[in-house]
């Protein structure tokens, strides 16, 4: 296959990152949405993005006319109709996106690619509704699409080797780095990322410090670039809520992935973070930033307990086969920044030592949430390195 023309819906922050990406990898691109007003804004975004580019010298005023007249805009959705593959970046509600696949599938043509960047739903149930199921994948960016290198490839059960040889390919030929994961609810990163958020929640619900004092820690000794709660704040409490309480409901309300209540508040009042002007900060002009307390031995306790509850995530996900071991570390370092690779991190702390902190968790709160990866207790009775063939 030799795609030329590349569909993308929605013209959202993501849907239209996606479309910046595949026009500046040389791509026709149309980009629809039944929202004429976000068009126009994701238009003129453009204009503002690719004018910073050229100040930066990143990229030239040929180059920025050559690319803006690579992009059209739509509100219908035939003008998909010679696109070779479709990549949907809408609301992630299952309902909403049977109905526009369903769609989508009458108007391409037959060996056309049916894309969706869902962070968290089935691509299995997403393909369900298609006469060629075969077709169907996830593709899912990280935000904002054309800066983050990292790009998820889930195949379905449904999906064919093409779909997926082709579909790889093509988002390396964009310049990201692709990992493969298994169509299980948060693929990769949104699965072994939920300690990161649910277990600084947990310790600040038990009182044992405050949103900044817990971000301190784990950026000031974890080496990590934003804290939970600073990083929640920038993706959206509404978009990281939802994003949580869907992968509780597809893992059966594994108390692993349980919401925090806090959370939910938060989202509920609009305290959405910084789009809001209000999340667990503050952000109105002029009010400062609440001070952490700099406690050394505080936030060390803080940092491994959340480091120690996210590697036995990465274990876990190991155990049951979501990826492969590279690309569980690799997703966690281009996807979400982290320091390091988990699986690499356990391995230098010593997994007789991740295992024991885990142990004293479990047995003190007697929570599932705590319970040791099986694979992370074989790997210590095998008495080795995780690394070491």
């Amino acid at each position: 296959m030799n795609i030329s023309k590349v569909g993308v819906l929605g013209a959202g922050t993501m849907g239209a990152g996606i479309a910046q990406v595949a026009a500046q990898a040389g791509h026709r691109v149309v980009l629809v949405d039944v929202n004429a007003d976000a068009l126009d804004q994701a238009e003129k975004n453009f204009q503002s993005i690719f004018s910073r580019l050229i100040e930066k010298g990143k990229m030239t005023k040929e180059q920025m006319i050559e690319t803006s007249n690579k992009i059209s805009y739509s509100s219908s959705f035939d003008s998909f109709s010679n696109c070779g593959i479709v990549i949907e970046a809408i609301v992630e509600k299952i309902e909403i996106k049977h109905a526009v696949f369903s769609q989508l599938e009458k108007i391409v043509s037959d060996d056309c690619i049916l894309a969706s960047n869902t962070s968290s739903l089935s691509i299995a149930s997403i393909g369900s509704v298609l006469k060629h199921s075969n077709r169907v994948i996830g593709i899912h960016f990280f935000n904002p699409a054309p800066l983050m290198p990292l790009v998820e490839i889930i195949p379905a059960v449904q999906t064919s080797e093409s779909t997926l040889k082709y579909s790889k390919a093509l988002i390396e030929s964009w310049g990201k780095v692709t990992v493969l994961a298994k169509d299980t609810p948060g693929f990769i990163v949104n699965r072994v990322a939920r300690p990161f958020y649910g277990e600084a929640l947990r310790i600040y619900e038990e009182g044992i410090a405050d949103f900044a004092t817990i971000d301190w820690a784990m950026t000031a000794i974890g080496g990590f670039k934003m804290g939970p709660f600073t990083l929640m704040d920038y993706i959206g409490n509404d978009v990281n809520y939802a994003v949580t309480e869907s992968v509780f409901s597809a893992f059966y309300y594994d108390p692993r992935f349980k919401p925090s209540f806090t959370q939910k508040r938060h989202s509920e009042a609009g305290f959405y973070g910084r789009k809001s002007g209000r999340g667990y900060y503050d952000y109105a002009q002029g009010v400062e930033l609440p001070k952490p307390i700099e406690d050394t031995e505080l936030g060390q306790q803080i940092f491994d307990r959340i480091l120690v509850m996210l590697i036995n995530e990465a274990f876990d996900a190991l155990f049951l086969n979501v990826a492969t071991r590279e690309d569980i570390d690799l997703a966690m370092t281009k996807g979400v920044n982290y320091p390091k690779g988990l699986l690499q991190w356990a391995d230098e702390l010593g997994l007789d030592n991740v295992l024991s902190k885990l142990e004293d968790l479990f047995s003190e709160y007697g929570e599932d949430r705590y319970r040791p990866s099986p694979f992370l207790k074989r790997k210590v009775r095998e008495n080795h390195l995780f690394n070491s063939k």
